[in-house]
């Protein structure tokens, strides 16, 4: 056992032994390889000589060193200025911030803004339809009656001057077989009925200044004004319903633009950014149409636009009766009701020309004359005062007046001997066509100043007076009826015609009837009439013939009526 254990322990020894002589080799090796890695440092040799340093060369290069620096400083100074820049800028925003509403507000606000936008938008959409079928239902109402009117008034000239013509030919036989006996007679006895009842309230009302032929003839019987009220008064019960489960900010026109006024007050730039101005117009239209469902411009004592309550609202959002000429060309706002007119009321107006207005209706004509200057004067005040819309209203109402004179002036021509008698059938018939034919003239005179004048003369001289009154003129001997005449024509010409006309010869469209008032003058003189011989050469001054008169007064020697020219 003692031996075993010598063993052991010699054993021991020997594996500690050769464990340490591995461990030295290796730490031997780790150096020489640690060694061999590092550079060697160079070592100074004294006997190696330097190159040369003087002064300019240290100079040199302490300047370029300078230099370097500077330009170092230089970009660092930059970069702190605009820093600084940036931190004073910081400091505005900051303060713009703090001083304006707070963002998380703003943004309640627009987001509040644009679910109102787009209910109101899918509201208007969906009653569309409805306003478009009140609408429509309103119009073909009207329409209706108008074309109900016409229609009885052509076929009325047909028949009576079916009948005189037959009194004329002393043919016992009805006209062209189109209406036999009693037939006739019943529509020319209703026509003359209803001519009585205007002659009675023209003698009630003291009306003097009238004669045969100048009325409209657009009286409806009891029945077709009860027939016509009561489906008007069912349209616009149905037009009361189109918003009634609608709330009134959704509706109502005044507080539709409070919400945009608000947003205008509270945030102008994104006010003026969304272009508001020129979304309003649109976006009212169906709302103001509904208001105009019963409107009828054509009408004695119609409701006029300003005093409509869609009116005063879009004035007192714009400001318009406020605004000064200097503001006005800065607020977008300012167009909102022009654009309005030219949208909304313009078409519906044009509508109205093309299917309602009767040309031959002065009380119709006067109407619309005074609509339509009201509303260019407020479209005028636009950047755009031409429009697209006017010159549709315009062009239809050239487009009518040539429709009347084509097809509702018939002036006949019977043989002296018919006419002589003024009681007779045949001498009353001519003098209402005249009549007629003399009212259309005026009321197409009345158009001056808004249709282009070469339009209006040519309309009313060219083709009324020359083509239909003067003929009849010239067949009616020289005398009261004839002056009468006459001077109801030179009434109803526009005085700013012959304004500027100085080298004293009248209009070339008035030069034959300014030649027929001449014959008219030299007969009267000859027949010892000099009152009347007087009223002609009135006439002749008036439209300025002055070379005609000078003519005249120097043909008789009437040197006393110089002072007239």
């Amino acid at each position: 056992s003692d031996e075993s254990s010598e063993d052991e322990a010699q054993i021991k020894w020997e594996e500690q032994q050769i464990k340490k002589a591995v461990k030295l080799s290796q730490e031997t090796y780790d150096d020489a390889s640690l060694h061999k890695s590092q550079p060697t440092k160079p070592k100074f040799d004294p006997s190696v000589s330097l190159p040369p340093v003087n002064l300019e060369i240290v100079k040199k290069r302490l300047t370029e060193r300078i230099t370097s620096l500077q330009d170092v400083h230089r970009a660092h100074q930059r970069e702190y200025e605009k820093y600084m820049e940036d931190i004073e800028s910081s400091k505005m925003t900051v303060q713009e911030l703090e001083k304006s509403s707070d963002a998380a507000v703003n943004y309640k606000f627009y987001r509040a803004m644009k679910t109102y936008v787009e209910n109101l938008v899918n509201c208007l959409n969906e009653k569309l339809k409805y306003i478009n079928d009140v609408e429509l239902a309103v119009h073909l109402l009207l329409q209706q009656r108008a074309m109900r009117v016409l229609k009885r008034r052509q076929d009325e000239l047909k028949n009576e001057s079916a009948y005189v013509q037959h009194l004329t030919s002393g043919n016992d036989k009805a006209t062209n077989g189109k209406l036999e006996g009693d037939e006739k007679t019943q529509l020319l006895e209703m026509c003359e009925h209803r001519r009585t009842c205007r002659q009675q309230v023209r003698e009630c009302s003291g009306e003097a200044d009238h004669h045969e032929g100048m009325s409209s003839d657009d009286e409806l019987t009891p029945t077709e004004v009860t027939e016509f009220q009561k489906s008007k008064d069912n349209v616009l019960e149905d037009s009361k319903k189109v918003f009634e489960d609608v709330h009134a900010d959704f509706c109502d026109i005044r507080k539709i633009l409070l919400k945009f006024q608000e947003w205008k007050e509270k945030f102008p730039d994104s006010y003026c950014d969304a272009y508001i101005s020129f979304c309003l117009p649109k976006l009212l239209n169906p709302l103001i149409r509904v208001q105009l469902i019963n409107w009828n411009p054509l009408e004695q004592n119609f409701t006029e636009l300003e005093e409509m309550p869609w009116f005063r609202a879009i004035e007192e959002f714009s400001g318009a009766k406020k605004v000064s000429e200097s503001k006005r060309d800065d607020d977008p706002d300012q167009e909102v009701l022009p654009r309005v007119i030219e949208k909304t009321i313009l078409p519906k107006m044009t509508a109205f020309v093309k299917s309602v207005w009767d040309p031959l209706s002065t009380s119709q004509t006067k109407n619309l004359v005074q609509l339509c200057n009201d509303v260019f004067e407020k479209q005028d005040l636009s950047k755009n005062g031409c429009s697209r819309a006017k010159e549709d209203l315009i062009n239809m109402v050239v487009l009518r007046m040539k429709k009347s004179v084509e097809e509702d002036v018939f002036i006949p021509l019977y043989p002296k001997s018919s006419v002589e008698d003024k009681s007779s059938p045949c001498s009353k018939f001519q003098e209402r066509r005249f009549w007629s034919a003399v009212k259309l003239l005026s009321n197409v005179l009345l158009w001056d100043g808004i249709v282009q004048e070469d339009t209006v003369r040519d309309l009313g001289l060219s083709k009324l007076l020359n083509r239909y009154l003067l003929l009849n003129l010239l067949n009616t001997p020289p005398g009261p009826d004839n002056i009468e005449k006459c001077n109801k024509v030179v009434a109803c010409l526009p005085g700013r015609w012959f304004q500027d006309l100085k080298s004293g010869s009248t209009l070339p469209e008035l030069l034959n009837f300014c030649q027929h008032l001449l014959q008219c003058a030299r007969v009267l003189h000859k027949n010892n009439h000099s009152e009347e011989t007087k009223a002609v050469l009135l006439m002749l001054v008036k439209v300025k013939a002055l070379h005609v008169v000078e003519g005249f007064i120097e043909e008789y020697k009437l040197e006393h009526l110089k002072s007239m020219i």
